[in-house]
């Protein structure tokens, strides 16, 4: 008896993840939480209900509030009574992006991150960063901030277009 509820606390974890996964990022609306790795991971009580863990790109990301709201509220629609939790530690990195992540940030027109950030990042070395429009490396870094302070902004001076680079974490 023990194991057949075990069986459905694990299905109702794994649909709220499916559910809470496909929320998307209230700054960059063609990522899902899941795709840019916030997601982190969610448990249920003998009750039925279900904490969501989500962790910040950064400890003052503005669109932390937003995102739980956002993730309870898909939740609720789906009869899923739920609340998430801020988790800090460890820090959210960009290692924990999806390929396909990286994939939509590209195509909207934002240079994604390499896909595990060299140590030369973390001491602020920039390495060549390709344009998102034409793929030159051919690039120079304007600013270190961009329209947030999770991206940077950047020139492609072959094509001569601006854009952003979501940083390394």
């Amino acid at each position: 008896m023990v194991a057949a509820l075990d069986l459905g606390q694990e299905r109702l974890r794994r649909r709220a993840l499916e559910i809470a996964g496909e929320v998307p990022d209230p700054e960059i609306p063609v990522l899902t939480i899941a795709d840019l790795g916030v997601l982190r991971d969610a448990r249920v009580d003998d009750a039925g209900g279900v904490e969501v863990d989500i962790t910040p790109t950064y400890s003052g990301c503005p669109a932390m509030n937003a995102i739980a709201l956002h993730v309870e509220t898909a939740l609720a629609e789906a009869g899923i009574p739920a609340r998430t939790r801020l988790v800090l530690s460890p820090a959210w990195t960009t290692d924990w992006m999806t390929e396909a992540g990286r994939a939509k940030l590209r195509d909207y027109g934002i240079a994604p991150p390499a896909p595990r950030a060299g140590r030369r990042a973390l001491f602020g070395a920039d390495e060549a960063v390709a344009c998102p429009r034409c793929g030159s490396v051919d690039t120079e870094k304007l600013s270190e901030f961009g329209s947030t302070a999770c991206k940077a902004l950047w020139r492609c001076t072959a094509c001569r277009e601006p854009f952003d680079y979501f940083k390394c974490l």
